[in-house]
């Protein structure tokens, strides 16, 4: 059974540094693609940051390019998102998401994901 578990969210101040953590159990990361989404309250569900399995290059949204960081530690199992400079506009829940793949496409879209976490919430305050 797969599990992701996100942690690391809180309530930050705008420029503020958070690093989210998406421990998985029942797949080995490094044979996923793996990305980060978030959803805000009325808002549909956005990819923030992807990285495909195996794979040195990733893909970041516009509006964090520069200030986010996707990275994978295959040792534990664990895939990360630095989150530097902080903006009230990323407040939202932010969601793991592994997709099996056999490219190395970087995967973008929610529904070609294949496992979810529950989500982590993430505040910055103004």
């Amino acid at each position: 059974q797969v599990h992701l578990v996100e942690s690391g969210g809180g309530l930050v101040q705008a420029g503020g540094s958070l690093r989210l953590s998406c421990a998985a159990s029942g797949l080995t990361v490094s044979r996923y693609g793996m990305g980060w989404f978030r959803q805000a309250p009325g808002r549909e569900r956005e990819s923030v940051a992807a990285i495909a399995r195996s794979g040195g290059s990733a893909y970041y949204a516009d509006s964090v390019k520069g200030r986010f960081t996707i990275s994978r530690d295959n040792a534990k199992n664990t895939v990360y998102l630095q989150m530097n400079s902080l903006k009230p506009e990323d407040t939202a829940v932010y969601y793991c998401a592994a997709g099996w793949q056999i490219t190395l496409v970087i995967m973008t879209s929610p529904g070609e994901y294949d496992y979810w976490g529950q989500g982590t919430q993430v505040t910055v305050s103004s």
